[in-house]
């Protein structure tokens, strides 16, 4: 219907304000709370907005508040790991999402971390989060060393990492207590009598994956043991590489009694490949993990392990970036959230030959 103001269905501004009797303006300042509205003429076009289920478009919204109320996500899960394969990154999309949701923003996955020339020919993150308006970024899994990352970073552009340490004007991250986490987990098994305690990384080239490994390393030195080489087995945070590390320690001369992983995945990668061994857990063999993914407390047996507060990660970054946006704050540098022991049924004293 020409002139109706109704656009596939939805009221428009315009029509809101042929209703109520003002200017187009007017509509705007009063959805928008400016003081000059008459508070009459407010509630008179606040009652009729309700009426209507009046919902501004984000463009709209956007010409008057200078916001897209949209948060960029950039996600590198891994090379040979495509998609969200680690369930550590959906707990914190959660805790990310209603942290954020709760202030009226809405999150945007970035497809991939190299689109083709749809973006001005270039492959640039800060083109990215620039066409499509985002009022900030939170970034996973990414290198912080990345020019093009550092190059955003450096814009001014509100960003956050999780488990990603930027540095920039308007830029920090948050981590878990990596180093108090493997220190209770390597404790734990001195403290049931091991000597023998192996560990099997992550990519160390990672925030995450070279501290744990060096609160391993630390862990051993404060508890009098010598670190030997053979004992560190490098993989990625997935399953397939906790496998074939644990198949390689368990074939030493003398294996280990007790290892540490790095991540909950890698952990059940070891119990396979023990069991492939035909070495029981936790009578022969002890495992620790780390993340406590909801699978942990269900294989058989039970995985012990380290918690992060996964979800809460991400309410923290999105809590540090609004602030960002809203007030102009910088954020903290650096926000650390505690980590948990939990024991289940992977680890014992260890067997007596």
């Amino acid at each position: 219907m020409k002139g109706s103001g109704l656009s596939g269905g939805r009221i428009t501004i315009r029509e809101l304000a042929r209703r109520s009797g003002v200017s187009v303006g007017t509509v705007s300042r009063a959805l928008n709370g400016y003081a000059d509205v008459n508070p009459d003429t407010r509630e008179r076009i606040m009652e009729l907005a309700r009426t209507l289920d009046y919902t501004p478009s984000a463009s709209a919204r956007s010409l008057v508040t200078q916001r897209s109320h949209l948060i960029g996500v950039f996600l590198e899960t891994g090379e040979g790991h495509p998609d969200l394969q680690h369930p550590f990154f959906h707990e914190v999309l959660v805790g990310l999402k209603r942290q954020l949701g709760a202030h009226g923003f809405d999150l945007l996955l970035f497809a991939s971390e190299r689109p083709g020339n749809g973006y001005g020919g270039d492959h640039s993150y800060l083109k990215r989060a620039q066409h499509h308006n985002v009022d900030g970024v939170v970034l996973m899994g990414m290198n912080p060393e990345d020019p093009e990352i550092r190059r955003m970073v450096r814009s001014g552009l509100p960003a956050i990492g999780v488990d990603v340490e930027l540095e920039g004007p308007r830029a920090g991250y948050v981590i878990s207590d990596n180093g108090a986490g493997i220190g209770a987990a390597v404790r734990l098994l001195h403290d049931l009598g091991h000597r023998r305690i192996a560990t099997i990384t992550g990519l160390v080239e990672t925030r995450p994956g070279g501290e744990r490994l060096r609160a391993y390393r630390d862990a051993l030195r404060e508890l009098g043991l010598g670190y030997r080489d053979e004992y560190v087995a490098y993989g990625d945070f997935y399953v397939d590489s906790g496998a074939a590390a644990t198949a390689r320690l368990l074939a030493q001369e003398e294996p280990p009694t007790a290892i540490v992983a790095a991540s909950d995945l890698m952990a059940l990668g070891a119990l396979r490949a023990a069991a492939k061994a035909g070495v029981t857990v936790p009578e022969r063999l002890s495992l620790v993990g780390y993340d406590d993914i909801q699978l942990a407390g269900h294989v058989h047996p039970p995985l012990s392990t380290v918690r992060q507060d996964k979800a809460g990660l991400g309410a923290a970054a999105g809590e540090a970036l609004i602030a960002a946006i809203e007030h102009g704050e910088a954020p903290a540098a650096v926000t650390s959230l505690p980590t948990t022991l939990v024991v289940r049924g992977t680890t014992a004293p260890p067997a007596h030959d």
